[in-house]
């Protein structure tokens, strides 16, 4: 049986333009997560769903399949990550595979000793669908806030006003990094945060979500700081 991860990669990103292979400390910012993922020797095939020559090119370069392009129906800001694995397993019609491993493009920080651990997770435990990485809110969300369009200030819980901080229960959040699945449930399109899923807890220093140029600027300030750790 056959372990593969798929990278999605479209080419439209609207944000941060050509996110995918912006360079990032001298580097494509997909080259890290291609890497990752050959450091970690989990995987029979390392494929890039991309609908863009240019990234597919980059893909390549750095040791990734690009068997085919991904249409532009599954390419648009709606398409989401599960039909796009989907599209990839009628795509490569192989029954040999057994596990497939989501790993988002923009997880410069994803160390390949983490994907390890995924495997290790959903393989061990029966009955399990996903296994995915997940870190620490670094801010108590009980006590997040509204704002109107006045920006007139409410609290989501008013009733947790007076609770310390250290008393509210600690929430976690999906580090958007990667998601080990197994065949049966990417192709149903079982729920990935379930009772069926494992969390694998990553450290905040090691995770930054990648959407905006200011998430960007950051990223690029931890990575300069993880790297030296």
């Amino acid at each position: 049986m056959a372990n593969i991860a798929v990278i999605p990669a479209r080419g439209g990103s609207k944000r941060i333009p050509r996110k995918n292979i912006k360079m990032f400390h001298g580097k494509p910012l997909i080259s890290y997560s291609i890497e990752a993922a050959m450091k970690s020797e989990c995987f029979d095939r390392i494929i890039v769903s991309t609908d863009d020559d240019e990234i597919a090119e980059i893909a390549i370069k750095f040791g990734a399949e690009v068997p085919f392009l991904r249409s532009k129906e599954l390419s648009n800001d709606f398409a989401g990550t599960t039909p796009v694995i989907q599209d990839t397993i009628l795509q490569l019609d192989d029954t040999d595979i057994e596990y497939i491993c989501c790993i988002y493009a923009t997880a410069p920080m994803l160390s390949y000793k983490d994907i390890c651990s995924g495997l290790n997770a959903i393989t061990s435990k029966q009955d399990c669908n996903y296994a995915f990485s997940i870190t620490t809110y670094d801010f108590p969300i009980q006590r997040s806030l509204l704002l109107n369009q006045e920006n007139e200030v409410a609290m989501h819980n008013p009733e947790l006003f007076n609770t310390r901080s250290q008393d509210l229960e600690e929430c976690w959040h999906d580090a958007g990094q990667f998601y080990w699945g197994t065949r049966k449930a990417w192709e149903q399109g079982l729920p990935i945060f379930s009772s069926n899923a494992i969390g694998l807890k990553l450290p905040r220093h090691c995770v930054q979500d990648i959407d905006t140029l200011e998430d960007w600027k950051i990223a690029e300030l931890m990575y300069k700081a993880w790297s030296n750790l």
